[in-house]
Formats: C-alpha cells, structure tokens, sequence
C-alpha cells in the first residue's frame, strides 16, 4: 500500500477535521474561525505524525502532557486549501469521516472568502460546524 492512502486510512480512525470559534471583540462579528486538521497518537508513535508531516509538509506536531499524546495539526488556512484538502480529494476517506470531511472543506471556502466576517454567513458556517 502506498504512504498517501495509508494516511487517508490513518486518518479514517485516528484524524479529525473541526472547527474552532474564538470570541475575538476586534473582528465585526466577534467571532474568529479556525479549521484545523489533525491527528493524535500516544507518544511511543510519535514517529508516525513525524512521517505524516514530512508527507505533508506542513504544521506542526506539539505534546500534551494531560494526555501523553502528541496532536500533528494543521491549521494554517493556505496549508489546508493547498496540501490537505487536495490529498483528501485525490483519497477519499472511506468512513463517515467523508461527511465531515466535505463540511469542513465547504467552511475552508466559506473562510477564505472571508463569509466567517458577515453575521448571516458566520451563522451558516456554525450550523455546518456543529
């Protein structure tokens, strides 16, 4: 089996696609919007996030002590649009992660377009998130 639908099988079990919201009194709405792509291994599999951000080529991996995991994440809104939802495209998810998947890539949209900056499509973008 080859390493990118490794990943996508990886992801099917291990990954999420969510969606942050953040009060933020400078922005018109108040609300910040952050996708973010990611997945969790305890540490003795660290290695495997490594291999999958070498992949990638993009985000980064950080520790959580409360749960002796490591997060491999990706959340900048360029990475997303040009690395991760491309491969997601290019390899289907095989769950209903698929679902999500396709949520998530229709809120990455909705953000670059800046739509998160307007009240009516900030509201449409939180009924898609939840």
């Amino acid at each position: 089996m080859e390493f990118n639908s490794y990943i996508t099988g990886f992801t099917d079990g291990e990954g999420t696609f969510q969606v942050s919201f953040n009060r933020r009194d400078k922005l018109r709405t108040h609300v910040e919007v952050r996708p973010g792509f990611s997945i969790s291994q305890h540490k003795r599999n660290r290695e495997i996030l490594e291999r999958i951000q070498q992949y990638f080529g993009c985000g980064g991996i950080r520790f959580s002590a409360r749960d002796q995991n490591y997060k491999y994440e990706v959340r900048s809104l360029s990475d997303l649009k040009r690395v991760i939802i491309p491969h997601f495209k290019q390899f289907p998810l095989q769950t209903s992660k698929q679902k999500d998947f396709q949520l998530f890539e229709e809120i990455v949209e909705d953000v670059s377009r800046n739509h998160h900056l307007n009240a009516a499509f900030l509201r449409a973008i939180i009924e898609k998130a939840y």
